[in-house]
Formats: C-alpha cells, structure tokens, sequence
C-alpha cells in the first residue's frame, strides 16, 4: 500500500508530487535534481473534499520515505506509517481548532521550522485551512517562506489561490496543485480498497456525497451521519404550515449542536484531564496550593479553546447540512427543467420529482438562493439561529 492510496481521484497532482519527492531524495543523498521540479512551499487548493489535507499528508509521507530502490511513498516503512499515523517527530501539522489560527502558534511554528530534521530526512510544516490565517500569522508565515531553511517544507491548504484566501506575497512563493473533485467511481473505489465497505454502501455513499471524500466516508461507517442527511433532506416537503419553519429550523440547531458534542466530547474530557494530572490534580505537601491556583487558570484557557472549537464544528456541521439542501433544489431544477445532469441526491429522485411538480423555476431558484445566503451570513458571524429561521421562512414562502 502506497501513501498515495490515499489521494482519491487525483492523477496528475500525485504524478507532479512523486516526481517532486523523488527528487527531493536526490538533494537528500547530496545529489541535485533538475530545477524546479522540488520546491520549499506548495499550495494545496480545491474544493470541500477534493483531499487537500490528504494530498499534502501523503507528499509528507514521500519526503519522509526511507525506501530508496523505489520511488518515494511506499507506505511501509517507518517515515511513510508515522508520517499518515501523526506522529512523525519532524511534520507538523497545524489544524485550527478555532475559527482562525492565531499569530502565537505562527510564530512557535516558524521557530520549530527552523530546526534541522532530527529523525527524518525533512523538517515538513503542514497549515491545514491556511486561508483561516489572522493578518499576524500570515505575516509570520511569510518571513519563513521568504527565507526558508535548508531542509524545511512548507505545505499549505486553501479552498483556492483567490487573495481572500491566501495572501498574493504567500501565494506568489508557493509552487500550485490545484485539486477537483473527485469522481463517484473512484471515491468508492477508495471506500472499498481503503476503508473495507462494502460494495453497495460505498456505491451509495460515493454517489450522494457530491465530490467530498471525508463526506461519503462518513456517510458510510456512521449511522447517524446518515440520519442527519436524511432528517435534512425531508425538511424541504416537510414545510407545510408557518408553525413548521421553527420546527425545522430547530430540527438543523439541535443535530448541529449534537454533531458538535459527539465528535467533540471524548476529546475534551481526556485534554482536562490530562490537564489536571499535569497541573498536580489529587496532589498533597508544600506547592499543592500554588499549583491548584495555576491549574485553575490553565483551565480556563482550556474551556475557551474547547468552545471556540465547538463553534467550528457546529458550524461546520450546519454548513454540511445546508450544502445538502442547496443540493435538494438544485436537483428540483433539474428536475423542471428537464435537464440531463446528474442529481446531487439519487436516492431522493423521488422528493425530487414532487417538489419539481409543486414549484415553479422561479420558486425553486428563490430558495436555493436563500439557502446560499444562509450561508453565507453565518460565514460572516451572523448567529446561527437568526440565518436558519431567515432561511427555512424564505423555504416555506417560496
């Protein structure tokens, strides 16, 4: 199995990154490669799901690999495993567990990146959602980029290279591999040889997930996942009467909210209390009480971290359930307008063909605008329940 397993539906990005890594392994062996074939930062850009992160895991991977009589990336030895597994003592990987990654842990970063790689053959800095950088962090960032150190790699993800995501001087040091979305057949190609799902739910799941390759994952190994979507997808017939708006639009808050304390709960019980162990918790004799006073207020720090990522993954999650709606109208107008396109949601063909019957074009378009302007506004910190009922009345009127 080869780290580039991993990368669902993307040739040429893994055939321009294989190519990099190996000749990375020339500059490691003291040799020099052809120019401009390996470079010290990369841009990772492409749609929800496409597998930026993934990508840029698995390039990490092949820089870390220890095989030599083959091309980098096999995915068996110690470099590749601990590189995928997380525990590589010279890739870091920076995910904002918050809204925005802070210029604090830039700087820490950038410190650490300038280290020579202790274990492995490169020190690799992986910046997952770069495009949540504050202006400070983007401004430490770039000072690296500017003038990286010898055996560094910086690997950026972003939605694109657009400026509102990535700053123009980041950007502009930064060699591009744009993902797509990938394919049906291969997601459940992936779900299949990776995941061990079976042929049918990975068919399924691959087929409804519009592209996202996390999503149909997820979709096929949790059950409730798959409940979510569908208390979604009955929403749009569902509304009948004006009383029903605030039924539904509590329906979305509360699977968000439920989204966000199942994926987050495990996680916060065991940081506080490893916390508290650290920090002396049960402890007796002299300094007990100064370290009790201390470990109050890392705890606080803590609480504060642990809301602000439970905001992201509520929103997250909400943002989940509204592509799915946008999808439902979308393939409603496929539907009237008789067009041959592919439906977002197959298995809902059906709902498809009523709502298309019941509405006008016009009707189905002001609802999947309202749908895109709900998210939208809670992009912008809009509070989620004020966009939802906004949108799930615009979804009733029509």
């Amino acid at each position: 199995m080869s780290v580039w397993d991993e990368v669902v539906g993307q040739p040429d990005a893994v055939a321009t990154l294989s190519a990099a890594a190996e000749a990375a392994a020339v500059i490691v062996a003291g040799g020099t490669p052809a120019p401009g074939v390996m470079t010290h930062a990369w841009l990772f850009t492409g749609p929800p799901g496409s597998g930026r992160s993934s990508t840029a895991r698995a390039f990490a991977g092949a820089l870390q690999c220890v095989v030599t009589d083959d091309r980098p990336g096999c995915g068996e030895c110690n470099g590749c495993r601990t590189t995928l597994h997380g525990t590589h003592a010279d890739v870091r990987v920076v995910a904002p567990e918050g809204l925005s990654i802070s210029v604090a842990e830039m700087r820490s970063l950038v410190q650490i990146s300038a280290r020579r790689p202790t274990s492995g053959r490169w020190q690799v800095v992986i910046i997952e959602d770069a495009d949540r950088l504050t202006e400070g962090a983007a401004n430490a960032l770039l000072k690296a980029v500017e003038e990286p150190p010898e055996r560094t790699v910086f690997l950026l993800c972003a939605p694109s290279a657009h400026p509102d995501d990535v700053s123009v001087t980041i950007r502009s040091r930064c060699r591009l591999v744009s993902l797509g979305s990938p394919r049906s057949a291969a997601i459940a190609t992936a779900l299949e040889t990776v995941d061990g799902v079976p042929p049918e739910m990975a068919q399924w799941a691959a087929s409804v997930c519009g592209g996202h390759v996390g999503r149909a994952r997820r979709l096929a190994l949790d059950e409730q996942t798959r409940d979510r979507r569908e208390s979604v997808l009955r929403i749009p017939l569902a509304l009948r009467k004006p009383a029903d708006v605030f039924t539904c639009a509590d329906e979305l808050i509360k699977a968000a909210e439920e989204d966000a304390s199942t994926a987050n709960e495990a996680r916060d019980e065991a940081e506080r209390e490893a916390l508290e162990t650290a920090m002396g918790a049960g402890g007796t004799g002299k300094g007990t009480a100064a370290a009790g006073r201390g470990a109050k207020g890392a705890l606080k720090d803590l609480e504060k971290r642990q809301k602000s990522r439970a905001t992201r993954t509520q929103r997250d999650s909400l943002d989940m359930a509204l592509v799915d709606l946008a999808g439902f109208y979308r393939d409603a107008l496929v539907t009237k307008t008789g067009s041959e396109a592919a439906l977002m949601h197959p298995d809902r063909a059906s709902d498809s063909r009523t709502a298309a019957a019941q509405w006008s074009q016009e009707s189905i378009l002001r609802r999947l605008e309202a749908v895109l302007a709900c998210r939208e506004a809670i992009e912008v910190n809009v509070k989620p329940r004020i966009a939802i009922e906004a949108m799930v009345t615009t979804l009733h009127r029509g």
